[in-house]
């Protein structure tokens, strides 16, 4: 790679200002997306106090009459919630439509102006890559894995104060286990996001090679090189493969080890609540109410886990981006 593309001041904490550069434009229409978002957290978060008055007041009072309004009610909160979704995914998929082709546009327009002993000492194909590749990357996490993270972060906090409201015993015995799902979320995500950043830099020579062998395609054909030039190739595209078989190894253990910690916190946590309603300590709406917490709880975490890949993997194409 030329030194051309040395960093001035590319690193992690440059990337989220040069990333809102591209959203303040449409800062109304993020706040709008918040909004929504914040609105089906917690219409999701409503449902567990739903479950907990259909098991008492319905199933275990036997009233009938009490159980259709909370079917009702139940209904109506999930409807609420539906409609929140619509509106978030509608418009954070369409600022990453959008702020992705501004990115492209600036980025063009700088490439534009850059001077010619750049382009004469910096491979073209990887210029595209980090063009094309990289901008699209970036697309799919502001319109879709950045929402998510942030509604699972949303949704866990609300999740553990319901669960602290319902029973302090069994919370505190979750949050004694949310140190060990976070320890790996941080190790093995930044391991994801140097792994995730060599994928893309061995897929820039790709592009690259194909770039100067199909723009010197009469020097190839007329020195019998193609031969040569597909075992370059070939063994470009095994390094393209060795740096994502490390990625994708990394990240798969980071959700299978968030994902057993969770479920595994979870069932004790059950345990532990049925024994109190054995007790009558709680009741057994509290106990369901407190487990749908606690799996909304898990499922948010792991969500988390596994887009962090994504976010670190946009990470590395933002960073290229500036760089370039």
């Amino acid at each position: 790679m030329s030194t051309l593309f040395t960093p001035r001041n590319s690193g992690p904490h440059a990337v989220l200002p040069w990333l809102g550069r591209f959203l303040m434009p449409y800062r109304w229409r993020v706040i709008a997306a918040m909004l929504f978002l914040l609105i089906g957290s917690l219409a999701w978060l409503a449902l567990g106090q739903g479950v907990r008055l259909l098991v008492d007041q319905g199933f275990v009072a036997g009233n009938s009459a009490r159980l259709n309004s909370i079917v009702l009610l139940i209904l109506l909160i999930t409807s609420i919630s539906a409609a929140a979704v619509f509106c978030r995914f509608y418009l954070m998929t369409w600022l990453g439509e959008r702020v992705s082709a501004d990115i492209r546009n600036h980025v063009y327009r700088h490439m534009l102006l850059l001077s010619p002993a750049f382009y004469s000492e910096t491979r073209t194909g990887e210029v595209i890559s980090r063009f094309t590749a990289d901008t699209t990357v970036l697309q799919t996490v502001v319109g879709s894995s950045f929402s998510m993270a942030l509604r699972s972060a949303v949704t866990a906090v609300g999740g553990l104060l319901m669960m602290a409201f319902t029973s302090l015993k069994m919370t505190g015995l979750v949050l004694v286990a949310v140190p060990l799902v976070l320890v790996p979320i941080f190790i093995l995500g930044r391991r994801v996001r140097h792994m995730a950043r060599a994928s893309q830099d061995r897929l820039a020579d790709i592009g690259a090679h194909v770039d100067e062998s199909l723009h010197e395609i009469h020097t190839v054909q007329a020195y019998g090189h193609e031969a040569l030039d597909q075992q370059h190739f070939a063994s470009k595209i095994e390094q393209v493969m060795m740096a994502a078989k490390q990625r994708i190894f990394y990240r798969a253990l980071l959700i299978g080890v968030v994902m057993l910690l969770s479920i595994s916190a979870v069932t004790l946590v059950g345990w532990v609540g049925a024994l109190d309603v054995l007790q009558e300590r709680i009741t057994a709406g509290e106990l369901t109410a407190f487990l749908f917490y606690a799996v909304v709880v898990a499922g948010s975490v792991a969500t988390i886990s596994e887009v962090i890949g994504e976010i670190q993997r946009a990470a590395g194409a933002t960073e290229r981006l500036i760089e370039l």
